[in-house]
């Protein structure tokens, strides 16, 4: 579990490099908030008492994402290349299979690092954040807490159908949101039916939207566009901005979330690593 002063050093590093960058660096707050301290998962370095070099490594049930960052003015000397040994060398012990190296699409610096490292370009990911049009919502889909042992499994499901995970995998990453986070959890139903889930992170005045998913037989009827619907004017509706993530090669949820609103602003690179 990381103290306030970890965070507050983390967030300050990344203001530096960023601003000096001028890329987005995607260091999930919202995972780092909710650290289980369980596992070794954020790699420091210090100097003068100073932090200067960070590394988080970010678990998603079948695969490890890792994302770092040093002060501008101590690169060049090694220091990310130790915390990215240290971050890979405790995946390798966890006996994860597949580790990704994230970094931003436009920074020049990392890939050039990353030419170095035995990695192959794995996919590019947007990040988007929803500008205000005309939504028109519908009765026929709502959505409820998922509270339930079935809500559960519906989940489970849903991750194994949309998402890749194998049901060991599907079942401990959602176990560790239950438990480590404090994201709201919601079924999507249509005509009072499971269709799908979502969920949604809430902090400084943002809210995330992840792991959107429905039945892939229930898939092409609006169901998303429907239930996307009732979150974002939700959202709005207390003042918050909305944003969420998708692959780029998901030309389907790219082209609804458009036409709902959203625009992309950053995007992020991911290397997937040679073991």
């Amino acid at each position: 579990m990381l103290t306030q002063e970890e965070l507050a050093s983390i967030k300050e590093l990344q203001e530096i490099c960023e601003k000096d960058g001028g890329f987005h660096l995607k260091l999930n707050y919202d995972m780092l908030e909710n650290r289980s301290g369980q596992e070794k998962e954020d790699f420091f370095h210090y100097e003068d008492d100073k932090l200067v070099g960070f590394l988080g490594s970010y678990d998603f049930g079948n695969k490890v994402e890792l994302c770092g960052m040093v002060h501008p003015n101590y690169r060049r000397r090694g220091i990310f290349t130790r915390l990215l040994e240290k971050g890979i060398e405790e995946a390798k012990r966890r006996n994860i299979k597949k580790i990704l190296l994230n970094a931003p699409s436009s920074s020049l610096s990392a890939k050039n690092f990353l030419t170095a490292i035995p990695c192959t370009f794995y996919v590019a990911e947007y990040q988007m954040k929803w500008h205000k049009v005309e939504l028109s919502e519908d009765p026929s889909v709502t959505l409820r807490p998922s509270t339930s042992t079935e809500d559960f499994e519906a989940e489970i499901q849903l991750e194994v159908s949309a998402f890749g995970f194998n049901e060991e995998e599907a079942r401990r990453f959602n176990q560790q949101i239950r438990e480590n986070s404090s994201d709201q959890n919601f079924i999507i139903e249509a005509d009072g039916k499971t269709a799908g889930k979502i969920r949604v992170a809430e902090a400084d005045g943002e809210a995330w939207i992840y792991g959107f998913a429905v039945f892939p037989e229930l898939q092409g009827k609006g169901i998303g566009r429907k239930a996307l619907t009732k979150v974002v004017k939700t959202e709005v509706q207390k003042g918050l901005s909305v944003f969420l993530e998708v692959e780029a090669k998901n030309s389907h949820a790219l082209k609804l979330y458009e036409s709902c609103g959203f625009r992309s602003y950053h995007s992020q690179d991911y290397y997937k690593y040679t073991i």
